[in-house]
């Protein structure tokens, strides 16, 4: 559920829990359309057959396809209004805790963990945390970074 937040509200989010996204399924077509994207064709991502009897036995979606998420998961759960910009502006420290085989649900949630202004608006250090539904450890943990101008 996306949570609506006025820009006048940014400076108190610090160490606000903004909840779950829904869970979306990691599908084949997206690992493959992923690798297409990055040329990155992998047999450990595209070739369902190999990939049984790899590491993992099954395909698993690439590292920064589960990361890519964030920037969809994101938008399901805030949306700041009453801004003239809103920019993605990096991630700080990311780790890839846990592989994604295809057909696994993930998730998101998002804490934020600092606001700081900036000249023009507002820059928000947020923890984000893709799990895997029934995995003991999260997918991605990272810290994103978004700035908002009035």
């Amino acid at each position: 559920m996306t949570t609506a937040i006025d820009y006048a509200d940014i400076a108190g989010l610090a160490g606000r829990d903004l909840g779950w996204t829904d869970w979306l399924v990691v599908t084949q077509d997206r690992v493959d359309l992923f690798a297409d994207a990055t040329d990155d064709h992998q047999w450990i991502h595209v070739d369902p057959d190999r990939a049984k009897d790899g590491p993992f036995g099954a395909p698993i979606a690439h590292g920064f396809l589960t990361l890519s998420l964030a920037v969809k998961f994101w938008t399901e759960l805030v949306d700041v209004e009453g801004v003239t910009t809103k920019v993605n502006y990096g991630l700080d420290k990311v780790r890839f805790v846990s592989p994604v085989k295809v057909g696994a649900h993930v998730r998101m949630n998002a804490v934020v963990a600092e606001v700081t202004e900036i000249p023009g608006g507002y820059q928000l250090a947020v923890d984000q945390t893709i799990e895997i539904e029934g995995g003991a450890k999260p997918a991605v943990v990272a810290r994103g970074l978004y700035r908002f101008y009035a």
